[in-house]
């Protein structure tokens, strides 16, 4: 039986469209140089594991002079990034609150822009408890990063449901037992979380 209710945030609850946001300032055929000649995907993950975002990418554009403003917008700019919503799911958010479900974000993030994305996303602000990556100092799919909630929150197995969009961070759920749901759109979301008897139809 479900105890409680987990979430992803980028697809999830925010759109997080770096590729949407360079292919508009320098075009596709310039983006795709970008990506495949800094390796900015790489530091990406970097700033999820919780290194500083200003320092590193400072440093990162000395490395790479010919794409240091590209490298430094992807902070300065990373508010139009994760502009807009995922239509429908604040709304199932909301509905999985009001139901007196406990919620938990489960996220590979950076510390700095979380605190923007709550600005931008408010919904973000309702997360009964956080388990981000830049302050667990691990990211999805470790299994570190799933254990940490369970010893956190005293949950674990099928008393677990996990929305994400990328299904190895879903299958490293279930493994643990959790059950999981790979997000398409809310409506299948929503409907799952009917079928688990979290809301009603």
């Amino acid at each position: 039986m479900v105890e409680a209710v987990v979430w992803d945030i980028g697809n999830v609850l925010g759109i997080w469209d770096p590729v949407g946001y360079y292919d508009a300032r320098i075009g596709p055929e310039a983006r795709e140089r970008f990506f495949a000649e800094t390796g900015i995907e790489a530091v990406n993950e970097q700033l999820d594991m919780g290194a500083r975002a200003t320092e590193t990418l400072a440093a990162h554009a000395e490395k790479h002079p010919q794409w240091a403003a590209e490298i430094r917008a992807w902070f300065d700019d990373w508010a139009l990034m994760f502009a807009k919503p995922v239509e429908g799911s604040a709304e199932v958010f909301e509905e999985v609150k009001a139901a007196g479900f406990p919620v938990f974000a489960l996220s590979n993030f950076w510390a700095e822009t979380l605190v923007i994305a709550k600005e931008i996303h408010p919904v973000l602000k309702g997360f009964d408890r956080e388990f981000v990556s830049a302050h667990l100092q691990c990211i999805k799919p470790d299994p570190a990063i799933y254990a940490a909630l369970e010893e956190a929150t005293g949950l674990s197995g099928a008393s677990l449901i996990f929305v994400d969009d990328k299904p190895e961070n879903i299958a490293a759920a279930e493994a643990r037992g959790w059950k999981g749901h790979v997000f398409e759109d809310a409506a299948g979301w929503r409907a799952r979380l009917v079928a688990e008897g979290v809301l009603t139809r």
